[in-house]
């Protein structure tokens, strides 16, 4: 193979395995059409060799999940000296743990719903389970409640009733020993896809995630064509789709990204902006949120696919 090809690393061995071979089967795809050379990897413990062998120009990252969103293969990377796309390993860890992301977003005054978090440890050697109550009086009911390490809408549930917390506790915690519970906040969904690094980033148009007949934007919604109506751009005010995207931009600066992300928010009934978390690695699928919003824009998908690969850098 030769050494000016683009290897797509995909798949893995995350819970969003099926997810990431879509995201890097239409990577690999806008590449070829873009007139690359691919080398489609399926990401698993010969990776490195396989990098060694291969020796690629660059890595285009479409691995979702733990391993691909959490810094670990960027680091891989960087030791064997590929320029990757994407955010570097800080930045990558930032992202991927959304209460570290919220106290970021907190000390740079960016709006985000109220949270706490707790560890597996601390229900099973603290008793952190009696603070339930102190918890849903302090955020209030509805309460969202999430693994702080995961993506695609895993393991979240939206607990109406005090006694539904605990179960979804369990649900979460079922995903990863971490857990955020959080504010709930109604309101329209909508997501801002950031290209670029520093002061040169910019944003594809605001795109809104319409589920049907579902609660919330959830893992079905995302991956299953039908159950969501995308719109793109959103249907919004042009000054609330500049406040959105001016939102986007300081969190994926707050995080130290580059060359590409999404940051999803809600648009409350009063028209106030909520920042929700960072996709470090967005998905990249026929029904994700990125190559809706491409579509929108001049240029289209390959046109984004090929900047984000001229942005592929070691490190930040």
């Amino acid at each position: 193979m030769s050494d000016r090809a683009v290897a797509v690393l995909s798949g893995g061995r995350s819970m969003e395995r099926e997810v990431s071979l879509r995201s890097g089967a239409n990577v690999a795809a806008s590449l070829r059409r873009l007139g690359h050379e691919v080398i489609e990897i399926d990401v698993d413990r010969r990776l490195m060799r396989t990098l060694r062998s291969d020796r690629p120009r660059a890595a285009f990252i479409a691995l979702h999940g733990k391993g691909g969103e959490d810094g670990t293969v960027q680091e891989l990377l960087e030791i064997l000296e590929i320029p990757y796309t994407g955010s570097g390993v800080l930045a990558c860890q930032r992202s991927w743990d959304k209460v570290v992301a919220k106290a970021h977003f907190a000390a740079d005054e960016i709006p985000t719903p109220s949270w706490f978090a707790f560890s597996q440890d601390a229900f099973r050697e603290l008793g952190a389970a009696e603070a339930i109550p102190d918890i849903t009086e302090r955020l209030g009911l509805p309460l969202v409640v999430k693994p702080a390490q995961q993506g695609s809408a895993l393991g979240i549930s939206v607990a109406g009733e005090a006694g539904e917390v605990a179960s979804a506790l369990m649900s979460a915690l079922s995903y990863g020993d971490h857990v955020l519970l959080e504010t709930f906040v109604p309101g329209r969904e909508l997501a801002v896809s950031v290209i670029g690094e520093g002061p040169a980033a910019w944003t594809l148009p605001v795109v809104e995630a319409v589920p049907q007949g579902r609660e919330f934007y959830d893992f079905e919604a995302r991956y299953t064509p039908g159950l969501t109506e995308l719109h793109a751009p959103a249907d919004i005010p042009p000054e609330i789709a500049t406040k959105a995207a001016q939102l986007a931009l300081d969190c994926y600066r707050t995080l130290g990204c580059r060359g590409f992300g999404r940051v999803d928010l809600i648009l409350d009934a009063h028209a106030s902006l909520w920042v929700l978390e960072v996709n470090a690695i967005p998905g990249m699928t026929d029904t994700s949120l990125l190559p809706k919003a491409a579509e929108a824009h001049a240029g289209g998908f390959d046109r984004v696919v090929e900047r984000v690969l001229a942005g592929a850098a070691l490190g930040l």
